[in-house]
């Protein structure tokens, strides 16, 4: 990992910088550096997914899946009553379910979140390794000094993060209320310190003119998200709607129809009259897509040029890093468990009950995602 320092008006800033799999650009699981599990034949995975539904049952467990993770892990968590969703409903099903075990596939900042939620159940990953460029890029102690750098501001963090930088959260949000929650605090009078996506709390920024100084950080996967080459796209295609995640620069973000959470983006593709949409997130959730909208085409964002060995490589090399084997280890092993110090949890807790109960008394936080979006004028 490279280390740049910048300086801002607002004050320092650091940028994380991560040497990409690819030397032409692409952030492809082919050659990620994460322990992506080998493939598997059509039988191993039914006798996998059938182990791992008596081991769930067994142990009084449910598995809480991520959109992006594996299909089917995904068919599993709804065949045996867990839940496949973005981060929000994520950590809402599993502090609510009564399992005693949750297993979280997903990446392990969810992990965290879950545990800090559900401090009396036994949290399991199918891999602890599986983590994030946003939370490996916003190291607490650096973090810490950050905001010291900037007491007069709240301190509003994105969920992509680790338990020690919620803790030093006002905070917490997600993709599918970040907007309502800085609207906010803006109403309120508040300057905001933002963490750690660049591209999204840009976005935010637009959206609500929010006084908002940000953490230097970005996703491997959506920051990869070309404009040109998906303004190429668009003109072989041009009857489909654009979705586009926030995560991503504001090139490809200028061109989208729809501007959403990863829930939201599902939304859009079920419920909208097109036929033909161009996805700019992670290809995990176009599993989803296909089975709530088998009629509709699905086009995958383009994520490098033509130069590049893989054209659209937009997954996540450690949500890939969860397998169904790896549900079978965790539940017969007892291996990844996920612990968080108490003090750290009593302190992260905070930011996350903050942002559940804000959620819960304003339900239309969890506002239609933007359309048509215009850089400096907002929703046109």
């Amino acid at each position: 990992m490279n280390v740049h320092a910048s300086h801002t008006s607002h004050g320092s800033q650091k940028s994380f910088d991560y040497p990409l799999q690819d030397a032409r650009g692409a952030t492809c699981t082919a050659h990620a550096w994460a322990k992506v599990p080998p493939p598997q034949t059509p039988a191993q995975r039914a006798a996998a997914k059938e182990h791992a539904a008596r081991l769930l049952k067994l142990h009084d467990a449910v598995l809480v899946a991520h959109y992006y993770v594996d299909g089917d892990l995904q068919d599993l968590a709804l065949e045996t009553g867990g839940c496949v969703a973005d981060s929000l409903e994520m950590a809402r099903f599993g502090r609510d379910h009564a399992a005693k075990t949750l297993v979280v596939a997903g990446v392990r900042f969810m992990g965290e979140s879950a545990k800090i939620l559900s401090p009396d159940k036994r949290v399991l990953m199918p891999d602890l390794d599986a983590t994030c460029s946003l939370d490996l890029g916003c190291p607490p102690d650096e973090f810490a000094a950050f905001c010291d750098a900037h007491p007069d501001r709240q301190v509003v963090v994105y969920a992509n993060t680790s338990a020690a930088v919620k803790a030093r959260a006002d905070w917490m949000v997600t993709s599918s209320c970040a907007l309502a929650i800085v609207r906010h605090l803006k109403e309120q009078g508040q300057k905001i310190l933002w963490a750690p996506d660049r591209h999204l709390g840009r976005y935010i920024q637009e959206q609500t003119g929010a006084d908002m100084v940000m953490w230097n950080g970005a996703c491997i996967v959506h920051d990869e998200f070309k404009g040109l080459e998906l303004e190429l796209l668009k003109q072989q295609h041009p009857g489909a709607q654009i979705l586009v995640h926030p995560e991503s620069p504001q090139s490809v973000v200028a061109m989208a129809d729809v501007v959403g959470s990863t829930t939201q983006i599902l939304d859009a593709v079920v419920q909208g009259s097109a036929q033909e949409y161009i996805i700019a997130t992670d290809n995990g959730l176009l599993h989803r897509m296909r089975q709530l909208a088998p009629g509709k085409t699905l086009i995958e964002a383009p994520t490098a040029g033509n130069s590049a060995t893989c054209k659209s490589c937009a997954h996540c090399p450690w949500m890939a890093m969860n397998a169904l084997q790896g549900v079978v280890d965790c539940l017969e092993h007892g291996h990844g468990e996920i612990v968080v110090p108490e003090d750290v949890r009593r302190q992260a807790l905070g930011c996350i009950d903050r942002m559940l109960a804000f959620v819960k008394a304003n339900p239309g936080a969890l506002q239609a995602p933007r359309r048509g979006f215009v850089p400096e004028v907002g929703a046109a």
